[in-house]
């Protein structure tokens, strides 16, 4: 199951620096590739404003 980022993000960049897959794309709220996230959770763990959350 992949994560997704919820409308609570405020694009700090924060997770896309820490995603190993590069499954993160910036913009006015990050987006997760569905395809490339491994689930590993590291962007979740990471976000100061828990904005990432398993779908």
């Amino acid at each position: 199951m992949a994560y997704k980022i919820t409308e609570n993000c405020v694009a700090c960049g924060t997770c896309i620096d820490e995603c190993p897959m590069g499954a993160i794309s910036a913009g006015d709220i990050y987006k997760i590739d569905p395809n490339a996230c491994v689930d590993c959770g590291t962007c979740a763990g990471v976000c100061p404003q828990g904005a990432i959350e398993q779908e």
